[in-house]
């Protein structure tokens, strides 16, 4: 009978632990500092494409330092140039802080590992800043610079969004579908793809849209041959979002995002064709990357929500396990 009552009021505390457990939401640390580490992140990229644009890339000559100062210069290329590389500072603050928290947090098993990644990519994405300014700009490490940037926004922003859904979400990348790899594979390749059209001086060659006149030169390929990419970029997230959307009735947050997602590859659209009738000039070039950043992250966000789902709850007393759902 002793026996009994013990084991009943032990049942009772594991039940109330699982429910003191269910209860809990994210780690609120760890999503501040994810958060604000992809807002960062987000904002180095577009500024990256801002020194790439406006030729600012050379501004400072030297690395780490500018001409060997500290403080901002007072040249317009320079300053541009360093205050890239001050931002990339806080970014690998915010970035190596938010991988101790997630290490630390009861979220670990969900974030540490984004979190990991981030941390080394931007460390790695430091080391290739100083080669492209010690190489003077070439373009394979301008290319290479922008990919891993690419790459690390993607971690913040897989970490930002699996600290936001722990503690009862887990990782199941099996739900994202056979769409969700061509999704992400062909952005990638289309935002390396522009990269090349703007090393190689293909963004000048083919002043129409969305095809080329038969007078334009060579280099015009490479601008045929990024916006095919673009067009199988649209056709993969259209059906990503197709195969996703009756799985999602009851996440009206999911159908938002998908939908800006959409409104956004549109705008990426428009911001290309504007680019390539203006002879690239560096205000649309601008904003054309500043809107693919943007989609990168919400593609990123989409298929990194569908890749979690709710962890399964306590058992019943009894220790029946309660029928699943159809």
């Amino acid at each position: 009978m002793q026996l009994s009552v013990t084991r009943s009021k032990a049942g009772t505390r594991s039940s109330a632990g699982a429910k003191g457990t269910e209860r809990r939401g994210p780690d609120r640390s760890v999503v501040t500092a994810a958060l604000a580490t992809t807002v960062a992140a987000f904002g180095l990229v577009v500024l990256g494409s801002t020194v790439r644009v406006t030729s600012s890339g050379m501004g400072c000559p030297s690395w780490p330092l500018c001409f060997g100062h500290v403080g901002p210069v007072d040249q317009y290329h320079a300053l541009l140039e360093q205050s890239h590389r001050y931002l990339a500072s806080l970014v690998t603050v915010g970035a190596i802080t938010t991988a101790v928290l997630a290490r630390r947090s009861r979220v670990r098993r969900r974030a540490s590992v984004p979190a990991m990644v981030a941390a080394g990519l931007v460390l790695f994405q430091a080391a290739l800043g100083a080669v492209t300014v010690f190489a003077r700009n070439e373009p394979w490490t301008v290319a290479v610079h922008l990919v891993v940037g690419l790459v690390f926004l993607a971690s913040t922003v897989v970490t930002a969004t699996a600290a936001l859904r722990a503690p009862r979400w887990c990782w199941s990348p099996g739900e994202v579908g056979r769409w969700a790899p061509v999704l992400v594979a062909s952005t990638l390749l289309t935002i390396v793809g522009g990269s090349v059209v703007v090393a190689t001086g293909a963004a000048t060659r083919c002043p129409s849209w969305p095809l080329c006149p038969s007078s334009a030169p060579g280099l015009a390929d490479w601008q045929l041959v990024h916006r095919g990419l673009a067009g199988c970029v649209g056709l993969a997230l259209v059906a990503f979002v197709g195969t996703h959307w009756r799985r999602t009735a009851g996440e009206g947050w999911w159908r938002a995002l998908a939908v800006a997602s959409l409104g956004s590859y549109a705008a990426v659209a428009a911001f290309g064709a504007a680019s390539a009738l203006t002879r690239a000039a560096a205000d649309w070039q601008d904003v054309h990357l500043a809107a693919v950043a943007f989609l990168w992250v919400l593609v990123v966000t989409l298929v990194t929500s569908r890749s979690l789902r709710g962890a399964p709850g306590p058992a019943p007393a009894g220790g029946q396990v309660a029928p699943s759902r159809p």
